[in-house]
């Protein structure tokens, strides 16, 4: 899985590398190849593709230059902008000028015309002017040569695709910050690690879809094997993805019980179910109130049915009795998703977990027989969300009911609730607070967001690669429980299943928004229909 580092790290991984024989213009070559194989993968071919470069002075540059060749060698019709000269012994520019292309330096107003002029006509801008190095503000004539990439990206019939190498022009890559004439990307392959400022705002704003380049370092390279902060990637989430063989029954891919809905939430349930499905689960089973599954079971024909006894269309504390009774065998339990806070739920809550005595009626000759009616039961590990988090808040010590090998996927708002923070104390340590969290209270913690953060309790961290307002909307994290519960029925550590249904989830609804053509008309339920064909992208070798 790719590594996250900060710029200095990055630094001392190129150094050790070179010292170890893989030179830079080795891992420069390589470098600039991968970002080729990109832009082919995502254009589905370079053959008639117009491909404008501009490179800058530095290694950036370089990678740039190989990239060109490679798109050059690969049919594209490429050509090449510098900011300034590149020096005579530079191979890399002798190679592209070996093979007919011309190096074009902008050097004054005609030159910011003629790139303007070149990339009103491409189908393909490569930004390899400015590398992680970028210290703000901009000295002249950067932000000068930047606008008139502005202007040449607006003046075309439309806007070609902007492939960023390493890092969008503008940004620094450490503290996230960006100049106001920072190049929007809407793909930045960046090299060998992700940089940590690419996964901040306003930075963040112009990585576009954010993917990790080879610069040709051996598998398990030490120096950055040692990096302990990971960004999820489908490389290694590939090996993830439960089989599914022939000879398989739905036994064999688990069954998931939703515990969710209420009658002023009857969606929640429905999504977290069909999720659950659209991932890969055998058997699901929706446990609702009788009010919601009147009105979700023509939804999802798919799903078994346990109806819970209900007060007011909200779940009675006697619903944990029809659940002991009738769970059977279930690898996941969905928990919380439109449960809403009423006092009845909130004591169901806390039967359920063992933190209130069942009671009994008392019995003729003997004394009052109260006992825990759920505090033995076996319950399967559960993916904790929404409302049943802010109940399970109001437990003392809640982390020590629930079952071993448990989620909880609070969002920022949710986070402050439980952890006693304010909201703001919560953005400002994302990665921080999910890592003591998770420790101190025993169970994964996904921290949604833009670059959701996964944490597992024994330090093992990952940040998803995504940040989209397809996601903002009601009802998407219920789909988010329902992926993961559906992942872990499958048999997936609680810690796989949680980054893996997390990337799953996060690129169906980048998927949502391409198919829609905007992240405003998605709803969650276009996210659980988008989460297979995130799946078959993800089995799709990468370039």
């Amino acid at each position: 899985m790719a590594k996250i580092l900060t710029v200095d790290e990055m630094r001392a991984v190129e150094k050790q590398a070179d010292a170890a024989g893989h030179s830079y213009a080795h891992m420069m070559e390589h470098a600039g190849h991968s970002v080729s194989r990109w832009v082919e993968h995502v254009c589905g071919g370079l053959q008639g593709q117009r491909t404008v470069v501009l490179c800058g002075v530095g290694n950036n540059g370089g990678d740039g230059l190989v990239a060109a060749h490679w798109l050059h060698h690969g049919g594209s019709e490429v050509e090449v902008f510098l900011a300034k000269a590149r020096p005579a012994n530079d191979e890399n520019a002798a190679r592209l000028v070996a093979e007919g292309l011309a190096l074009h330096v902008v050097r004054d107003e005609n030159g910011y015309e003629e790139l303007a002029n070149a990339l009103a006509a491409a189908d393909v801008f490569l930004d390899a002017l400015l590398g992680t190095g970028t210290r703000l503000p901009l000295k002249d004539p950067l932000p000068r040569l930047l606008a008139a990439v502005a202007t040449g990206l607006a003046a075309g019939p439309r806007r070609p695709l902007v492939v960023a190498v390493d890092c969008p022009s503008g940004v620094d890559c450490d503290s996230g910050a960006a100049a106001a004439e920072t190049v929007r990307a809407d793909l930045t392959v960046t090299l060998a690690a992700a940089k940590a400022g690419l996964l901040r705002f306003p930075a963040a704003e112009s990585v576009g879809r954010l993917v990790i380049g080879d610069i040709g370092l051996p598998v398990g390279f030490a120096p950055l094997e040692k990096a302990s902060l990971l960004m999820a990637e489908p490389e290694l989430l590939r090996a993830w993805i439960p089989a599914r063989p022939r000879s398989a029954h739905k036994g064999t891919f688990g069954r998931v019980v939703v515990v969710a809905g209420s009658i002023n939430y009857p969606g929640a349930a429905l999504l977290s179910g069909e999720a659950a499905y659209r991932v890969g689960a055998g058997l699901v089973t929706l446990a609702t109130p009788a009010p919601v599954y009147k009105v979700i079971v023509p939804r999802l024909p798919e799903a078994t049915w346990m109806i819970l006894p209900d007060e007011m269309g909200v779940m009675a504390e006697s619903a944990v009795e029809v659940l002991e009774r009738e769970m059977g065998q279930a690898q996941a339990m969905v928990f919380g998703p439109g449960f809403g806070v009423e006092k009845a739920t909130a004591g169901f809550v806390r039967r359920l977990m063992g933190v209130e005595e069942a009671p009994h009626p008392m019995r003729m000759g003997f004394g009052a027989d109260h006992s825990a009616s759920s505090a033995a039961h076996g319950w399967p590990p559960m993916v904790i969300d929404a409302d049943g988090l802010k109940l399970l808040a109001q437990v003392d010590k809640w982390w020590t009911h629930v079952p071993a090998g448990s989620i909880v996927t609070p969002h920022p708002g949710e986070m402050a609730i439980l952890s006693g923070l304010s909201v703001n104390e919560v953005q400002a340590d994302r990665i921080g607070l999910a890592q003591r969290c998770a420790r101190e209270w025993g169970v994964v913690v996904v921290l949604k967001g833009a670059f959701s953060v996964v944490a597992a309790p024994t330090g093992e961290t990952a940040v998803e690669p995504f940040a989209t307002a397809a996601l903002a909307r009601a009802g998407t994290g219920d789909v988010l429980t329902g992926a993961i519960a559906g992942l872990v029925a499958q048999g997936l550590p609680a810690w796989h299943a949680a980054v893996l249904g997390a990337y799953v989830h996060g690129r169906a609804g980048e998927l949502a928004e391409e198919e829609l053509q905007t992240a405003a008309a998605v709803l969650a339920g276009d996210v659980a229909q988008s989460l297979g064909s995130a799946l078959a992208e993800l089995n799709e070798k990468a370039p």
